[in-house]
Parts: structure tokens; sequence; C-alpha cells
């Protein structure tokens, strides 16, 4: 059953080589897609798990049954997992890795092809497990947790597979000599790290967690799921579904198994752990780096808090500028690490194709975009969500008292979901001076509006911020030739991904598996990016042997 996913791979393989656009699984949720009745059977299946313990078998275990997720959309989700021992489920993992190990790269690939296959197979059960753990809506949930974390996990199973096939896996050495030549056969395997742990998020549990789980286990190594304690669900029918294949294939299950927890920091018990060898993390700045620190033993990626930031110097269009920017700050709430917080202008305002408008008539015309958009309640939730814990509802509810509001937040009820926490974006100016509030990430929907000296100062203020907080998108809006390529080198010296002009269908939150890059590594933000050779190549070695050859 793993011949079909070949081409699969080579496509794959393709698309990371050439960067243009490709994806293996369409994102679309109609039923001339995925057939009539598979979305109503995934919510039948979501459903079943309401209420009662998790179907998962795994060694490891105390015997006890936890979990404490609630829905931001209000519903009691009661689902229960095992409660892990953490040695007894590293113990398990180290005795699956060598025959892993033995079964070689392609093996491994074709094995991780059909797991993501799966997965996609399930994209509505998955969807609805994001949406009632994350606050996602609906589609976005069935998209971001569904089709584009799969593509995210075979263009890490491309990276793994290109990264261990780059060299041969044997060679005849022949060295000429005085009389006959010395011959040599030599043998290089790819030999993994070891027992890998990936510490997922709440807000994105799949599209962050994916690129890791699989970079591992295609590289050889096995993986520790350990998600966050609100967004345990799609996660578990993850690893029930990867499981399910490794067994079916002839190898241990528990290769990949579950790691649940209530939030008694069972993280940090197996991140520190001697016998793992590789920690994948999205979170909170404080504990990425706080990884970083302690766990000595193991390579480890985080991807934490950033400072992202829009630069506006003028604008071929206008309207379009502002609905791309209303979208985008109202998009998930804001609850996205690609989400801008900070948008530099220049206090005398800025050139348009409407002709020149003042600082204030940007405040208020950006405000009025996102009033349109969000305007109907009944359409407003299908791009807002919900509000994915009280941390980001407490934020929003205090952004006044940062600054002078531009447009104050308001809740919506949801017509489905009557207990749903839904809120719209906040918009606060504040003075370009006062770096020590828009200098921290406010994560959710809270946006900035800053008036600055002129566009250099934008740019400045934006490759320091990004230097000395992080950051995982900029963008920029300017009809200049001269300010486009300043900016992208403020962008290249402080090591952030940038965005030009956008206006059309393409915001600056999204990121394209094989072709964007999701992070650089190269800033405060993350330590890789998702996904490129490097985030692969550091998860195996290659061992080599070799015997001399003796003619007869």
């Amino acid at each position: 059953m793993y011949e079909q996913h070949r081409d699969t791979l080579e496509q794959a393989r393709a698309a990371i080589a050439g960067r243009g656009h490709w994806s293996a699984y369409p994102e679309s949720p109609s039923p001339r897609v995925h057939g009539e009745g598979a979305a109503e059977r995934g919510r039948a299946a979501f459903e079943s798990y309401l209420g009662k313990p998790f179907p998962l078998e795994q060694a490891g275990g105390t015997g006890s049954w936890i979990g404490a997720e609630r829905s931001p959309y209000g519903i009691d989700l009661g689902v229960t997992y095992p409660e892990p021992i953490a040695e007894e489920l590293i113990a398990a993992a180290s005795a699956a890795l060598p025959a892993w190990r033995d079964a070689g790269p392609e093996a491994r690939a074709l094995v991780c092809a059909e797991i993501i296959q799966r997965l996609h197979r399930r994209s509505f059960e998955i969807a609805h497990a994001v949406q009632h753990t994350s606050g996602q809506p609906f589609v976005m949930a069935f998209q971001a947790g569904g089709p584009h974390a799969q593509d995210r996990a075979l263009e890490a199973v491309a990276y793994g597979l290109e990264a261990m096939t780059s060299s041969a896996a044997s060679a005849r050495w022949e060295k000429p000599a005085k009389g006959e030549p010395l011959v040599m056969t030599k043998r290089f395997t790819v030999v993994p790290r070891g027992v890998a742990v990936v510490i997922g998020c709440n807000t994105f549990p799949t599209w962050n967690a994916y690129p890791a789980l699989f970079a591992s286990l295609v590289t050889g190594n096995p993986v520790i799921v350990k998600p966050h304690p609100r967004a345990i669900l799609s996660l578990a029918i993850t690893v029930l579904v990867a499981r399910e294949v490794l067994a079916e294939a002839g190898f241990d299950p528990a290769l990949v198994s579950l790691a649940a927890e209530e939030g008694q920091g069972l993280a940090a018990t197996l991140a520190t752990h001697p016998r793992v060898r590789i920690v994948d993390f999205t979170g909170s700045t404080e504990f990425g780096d706080w990884l970083e620190r302690n766990a000595r033993q193991a390579l480890v990626h985080t991807e934490k808090a950033g400072v992202n930031a829009v630069v506006v110097d003028s604008t071929d269009s206008w309207r379009g500028m502002l609905a791309n920017l209303a979208f985008s700050l109202s998009l998930y709430s804001g609850q996205m690490c690609t989400a801008p917080q900070n948008l530099f202008v220049p206090a005398a305002g800025v050139e348009t194709d409407e002709g020149h408008k003042s600082f204030e008539e940007v405040a208020e015309g950006l405000a009025a975009a996102v009033g349109r958009l969000l305007g109907d309640d009944a359409r407003a939730v299908e791009l807002t969500g919900a509000i994915v814990n009280p941390d980001v509802l407490a934020r929003v509810e205090g952004a006044g008292e940062l600054g002078e509001v531009v447009l104050e937040s308001r809740a919506i009820r949801h017509p489905s979901f009557p207990d749903a926490v839904v809120r719209t974006p906040a918009i606060v100016r504040v003075h370009a001076s006062a770096d020590d509030v828009y200098g921290r990430e406010h994560f959710g929907p809270v946006s900035f509006l800053i008036p600055t000296g002129s566009t250099g100062e934008s740019l400045d203020l934006l490759r320091r911020m990004v230097k000395v907080r992080g950051a995982l998108t900029a963008s920029v809006y300017s009809t200049s030739p001269r300010v486009l390529d300043d900016a992208e080198r403020a962008a290249l010296d402080a090591g952030v991904n940038l965005s030009c002009n956008l206006t059309d269908g393409v915001y600056v939150n999204q990121s394209a598996a094989f072709s964007d890059y999701h992070g650089t590594g190269a800033n405060p933000a993350a330590t890789a990016s998702l996904t490129d050779p490097g985030y692969v190549a550091g998860r195996f070695h290659v061992v080599q042997s070799r015997h001399p050859v003796r003619e007869v």
C-alpha cells in the first residue's frame, strides 16, 4: 500500500527545490472534493470521543485517565487520556528505534507518507478537534489543522529524505598504489539522534507540531508527542493514526506515543531527560528560553513570541491596503504567531492613489475597514473564531489602558455557540517612544498604530524591534523602489521574512508549504525555519563502516 506514495514524495522533493505553488492535499472542505457525507462522518467521529476515555492503548502509563480540555466555544469536551510515566514512554521508544533505523530512509519516508495520507482522510474529524480546542473558526481549523498541516508534514518528510539520500549509501573506494590499488568497500548509515519530544501549542496544535513530528520520524527518531493541556485531542488522533500505520507496516507502534497532562510540568521532565535527544517547542518565550538553557543534552528547536510589524510609506491601492490589513488583524482574533501587531506610519501621513492621507485619516480608514469587515456578527465569527484562553481575553480587555484607543474591541454573540467568548480587534495609538508597550508581544486582537518622524525611522524601529524581540513576519507598503529596497535590507539585517504591498488574496499571516519559509532562525522569535534543510539535518548522523577488498 506504500508504493502509491513514491510519486507523491518525488513531487514533494521537486516542490521544495522549485518553491512554486504545489499542494498534495486539497484545502477546500467541499463535498465535491471529499465526497458526500465526509463532513458529517467527520463530525460524528469527533463527537464520538466526547465525554469518554480516548481509545489509545500504549505502554508506559499509570493506569489513570486525565484531561481538562474545554472548548473556547463553551463546550466541555470531557475527553480523557492515559496518564503517562515519562521513564516508561522513553524506554519503549528507545526499544523501538533499532528496527526503525535499520529500515532505511526510503522505507521510513513511505510509511510517513501513508500516515499523512490517512490523516488527510480524517481532516473533518481533526478540524472539529482543532476548532474546539484552539477556538479557530471551522473553515480555518479545517485548512490549517488539516491540509495545510499535512502539507507541512510532507514538506518535512521531503526535506528529511533529501538530506538522508544526498550522497551514496555505499561506495567502492580505490586508491592507486605501487602494485595493486588499495580497494575498500564503504557503507554509510543514517543513524538517528535518539528519542524526540514535540511540545505542542494551544493555538495551532497540528500545524506547529507536524513539521517536528515528521522531521524526527522520517530521520529515524521515535517521537513522544506532548500536547498543550488545552489542545490534546487533535494530536491524540494523530498519534492513534501513526501507531496504526506503524503496526501495519511491521514496526513497533511505540515509535510514536502520546504524553498528555493537565499542566504538572511533564514537558520539562521529558525535555531534560538524558535519553531525550531532540526537543521541538512552540509557545512562550519564557519556557522556550528555559528549554534552550536547560535541555543541554538535546538538539532544541523553539518557536517563541515575536513582535511583527507593518511599515506604511505609500500605496497605489488605498482601499486594497486597508482591506488587507483589516483582514490580517481580524483573522482568528490575531491569535497567530504571524499576525501583525505594530503599524508604523509617518506622522505627516502617506501618499495614496486617492491622494494624500494624514495619519488621522489612516487611523480612521483602518478602523472603518475593520468595522466593515466585522459588521455582520454572524459572518464575523467565521473570521475571528473564539478567544483561546483567559490570558488573551485579559489583554484585549485591558488594551485601552495602553494608549489612545483608535478602535475599541467589542463582544460578539456567536449564533451557534452562545457561551463562546468572541472579541473584535482593538487598535491603540501609542507614541514611537513607548517601546516598553509595543516592544513586547500582546498576543491576541491587540495592535498598535505608531506615528513616526519618517519612513526611515519606521524601518529603523522595525529593524531594532526584530533584533531585540524577534518576529516571524514583517510587511511594507510603498510605491517607491528605494523604500522597498531599504525595507528588504532592513529585513535582511534583522533576519525576518518580508511581504511587500499585499492588497489582494494573500495575507501576511499566511505561510504556504513548499514555498514560504515559516520563521528564519535568524532572530529571537525562532531557532529554525519550518522547514529548511537545517531543520532536519541535525536530527541524524551518518556513521560509516569500511572493509578492505582482497582481489582473488
